[in-house]
C-alpha cells in the first residue's frame, strides 16, 4: 500500500557499492537529494587559517556547507582583538575535533601550540587594555573591571 522509503543505512551502503564514495567530508555529487547527507571529518583534514576560521564559522574546510544563496563571511579585522577572538575559535574548534579524533596526534599537536597562543595573546591583550573578565580583574592589587575602556569597546581599544 505505502511506498516504502529506504532506510539510511540501505541507502548508504547502495551509494558505496554504486560507486559514491565519501572521502573528503563534503556531499558527493552522486548522492540522492532526498535523502539527508551529514558529512563525516575525516582524519588529518584540511584547515583554514585562523581569520578565515573565524569568518566561516568553522576550522575545517570539508565542513563549510554554505547555504545556498549565503552572502559570504566578513573579513576579520587585522586588530588584536580580531586576533584573539580568532585564536580561541581555533582552540574551540580543534578541541571538538579531538572529542571524536582523540588518536590524531598532528590536531593534539595544533592544540597544545594554539592553545599557547591564546594564553600569550590573552595575557598581552590584558596587559595592554585591561582585565577580559571578572575573575582576570580580580588578579591585580585593585578590582580593575569598572575601568574604561570596557573590553568590547575594541575600537577604543585597537592601537592606531
Amino acid at each position: 500500500m505505502y511506498n516504502e522509503i529506504p532506510s539510511a543505512r540501505s541507502t548508504q551502503s547502495g551509494a558505496a557499492a554504486a560507486g559514491c564514495p565519501d572521502s573528503s567530508g563534503t556531499m558527493p555529487s552522486c548522492a540522492g537529494l532526498a535523502v539527508p547527507y551529514v558529512p563525516f571529518q575525516q582524519n588529518n583534514p584540511q584547515k583554514y587559517s585562523q581569520s578565515e576560521a573565524l569568518s566561516n564559522g568553522t576550522l575545517f574546510p570539508g565542513l563549510n556547507l554554505p547555504f545556498h544563496l549565503k552572502v559570504e563571511g566578513s573579513t576579520v579585522p587585522d586588530t588584536p582583538l580580531a586576533e584573539l577572538q580568532a585564536l580561541e575559535f581555533v582552540v574551540m574548534e580543534l578541541g571538538t575535533y579531538l572529542d571524536t579524533h582523540q588518536d590524531d596526534a598532528e590536531a593534539f599537536r595544533l592544540f597544545k601550540q594554539y592553545a599557547a597562543m591564546e594564553k600569550a595573546a590573552k595575557a598581552a591583550y590584558e596587559s595592554k587594555f585591561g582585565p577580559m573578565t571578572k575573575s582576570a580583574a580580580a588578579t591585580g592589587d585593585s578590582y580593575q573591571w569598572l575601568s574604561e575602556p570596557w573590553p568590547w569597546n575594541y575600537e577604543q581599544n585597537e592601537v592606531k
